[in-house]
């Protein structure tokens, strides 16, 4: 009786087993080097993390690796450590060096922790800069993070109700000097200096300074 034929699909599976097994055996022949680097806590959270910066799938992250999706889910949930090559895979794939990737080395550091000293804030460009929204960013040059932390100074008018665009997680905003009005969904809240708020930011809203000086309002969204 002869012997049944692969179907491509079996070979497809077969030659992502034998790449999931190479890649948990590289940790252990050579292909990854005993260091410390590589057993960081947090190097699935960033792994997560960075995936959902990019708006990315498993699938599609697969294909930028040539890593097999069931193997970069491992490494996201801590199952696996990484070899030297996929973490060059890896970095390549998000735009990062090596040692940001890994938060070690000079290039890492800020990504472990990313202080920016009041006089260093850089003013920035985001969507609601032609509403007259003023922007400065406070995360500094860390790339792998989960919140956007901005100082926001409002204009003076609420931008136009079009302009009031909701996006997706959430947000939580301190006002830091003077006084705003914070418009979310049809209702409206005054908010003096050390007030704070938390909201869902998938619901349309804006803000305006009121105060004589202008307001200052720091602004943390999540990603």
């Amino acid at each position: 009786m002869p012997a049944p034929r692969n179907t491509p699909a079996d070979t497809r599976r077969a030659t992502a087993a034998t790449a999931d097994r190479q890649a948990d055996a590289g940790q252990h022949s050579g292909g990854h080097r005993e260091d410390p680097r590589y057993t960081l806590i947090d190097l699935p959270f960033r792994l997560r993390t960075l995936r959902r910066q990019h708006q990315l799938s498993l699938a599609a992250l697969a294909l930028r690796t040539s890593l097999t999706r069931s193997y970069l889910s491992k490494l996201e949930r801590g199952l696996s450590n990484p070899s030297d090559t996929t973490i060059e895979q890896l970095a390549h794939a998000y735009g990062l060096t090596r040692d940001q990737l890994l938060g070690s080395g000079p290039e890492g550091l800020d990504e472990i922790v990313s202080v920016v000293r009041v006089a260093d804030r850089q003013p920035m460009i985001r969507t609601g800069s032609s509403l007259g929204y003023q922007y400065q960013a406070l995360a500094g040059k860390r790339r792998i993070r989960s919140m956007q932390p901005v100082v926001v100074v409002p204009p003076r008018e609420f931008p136009d109700r079009q302009a009031a665009q909701p996006h997706e997680g959430e947000e939580f905003m301190l006002v830091i000097h003077g006084a705003v009005e914070l418009m979310v969904g049809s209702r409206v809240w005054r908010l003096e200096s050390g007030d704070a708020v938390y909201f869902d930011a998938t619901l349309p809203h804006r803000m305006r300074t009121v105060s004589r000086q202008d307001a200052e309002v720091l602004v943390v969204g999540s990603r």
